[in-house]
């Protein structure tokens, strides 16, 4: 395989002693694990752009035991990624999560259910057993149930939700007719299994009409009563932005350049070059400022819940943008 590291100039100098020690430090949490999802992120690291910034940021690879809320209340992180769902469901609960920026303008989530179950649409699902991903991944799909009137309680009517491990094991192996997929990951593992493309039938929750907004950028409010904690939001922000643009413009080496950060070696070039493409389709045409109508619909879909909704009431103060007002002027 492969794999360039690039480095400017200011990036050489931020790993000189004297540019370390003068640079302020951020720690940012990831949701996930090291992958192209997060390829602004690293881009803006290896190419200078934090440097740039006067910024010295460590990146925290996540995982299934990672609850980036809870790493951020504890202290072990300065800002985290996060799906709007997740930290709205987080702040209602006592957690004042704020979102500062949203990079992902689309959401990649769906359903890839096997098409010799016979589902065809939504209202095939009811006697199904469905594949769902928790950890505060779950909301989406309870929300879209409720909408849809099918209920999760095993019953013949509605659906039996089988809680999903982050693998495709479930629709290959016959547990569920369908399992949760994103378009840049799971979709392609399955593809890579051995079923084509003809063998599925996919439902993209943006096409439902129930898409919410996923991977934006979140602090704690009291952080930001803090205005050196707010410049150097704006600096991460702007640099984190001006990453992920480079990254939809070079997708290779995007991809190339999370292989060198993936401490594990579990990454192929290959999944994450496709990865990477699929993820610039979901952060092209964002600035990188939160779209109040995107928050507006994100917030409706959650409230439509029936009796067991994602949120009970309409978030306050949930997002600002006091940060990237100043980061991309």
């Amino acid at each position: 395989m492969r794999r360039t590291t690039i480095f400017t100039a200011a990036a050489m100098f931020a790993l000189s002693a004297g540019g370390a020690d003068a640079a302020d430090k951020v720690t940012l949490q990831l949701k996930w694990v090291t992958q192209a999802q997060f390829a602004g992120y690293y881009v803006a690291a290896d190419r200078g752009f934090y440097a740039d910034e006067g910024l010295e940021v460590e990146i925290k690879p996540g995982g299934p035991d990672i609850a980036p809320p809870q790493v951020l209340a504890g202290g072990g992180a300065d800002v985290i990624l996060d799906w709007m769902p997740s930290a709205l469901a987080t702040r209602e609960k006592g957690l004042p999560l704020v979102n500062i920026a949203q990079p992902f303008k689309r959401s990649g989530m769906m359903l890839t259910c096997r098409k010799d179950t016979g589902i065809k649409t939504p209202e095939d699902f009811r006697g199904k057993t469905i594949g769902v991903w928790f950890f505060g991944n779950e909301y989406p799909f309870l929300s879209w149930m409720s909408q849809l009137g099918i209920p999760t309680d095993g019953s013949d009517q509605g659906v039996t939700v089988l809680k999903q491990g982050f693998n495709v094991d479930p629709i290959l192996q016959g547990q569920a007719a369908c399992i949760s997929t994103m378009t840049y990951n799971e979709y392609w593992q399955v593809i890579d299994a051995g079923l084509s493309a003809d063998d599925l039938v996919v439902f993209k929750y943006e096409d439902q009409g129930v898409a919410t907004l996923e991977d934006g950028i979140y602090v704690l409010e009291s952080a930001l009563e803090d205005t050196a904690f707010q410049d150097r939001m704006v600096r991460f922000v702007r640099a984190s932005m001006k990453g992920w643009k480079w990254a939809e413009e070079n997708p290779d080496v995007a991809a190339e350049i999370v292989l060198d950060n993936d401490a594990t070696g579990a990454q192929t070039e290959k999944h994450q070059k496709r990865m990477m493409g699929e993820v610039a389709k979901l952060t092209a045409g964002s600035s990188g400022a939160l779209a109040p109508a995107d928050y507006e619909r994100t917030v409706a879909t959650l409230l439509k819940g029936g009796s067991d909704p994602v949120i009970t009431m309409a978030p306050e103060g949930a997002w600002t943008h006091a940060i990237t007002d100043k980061a991309l002027q």
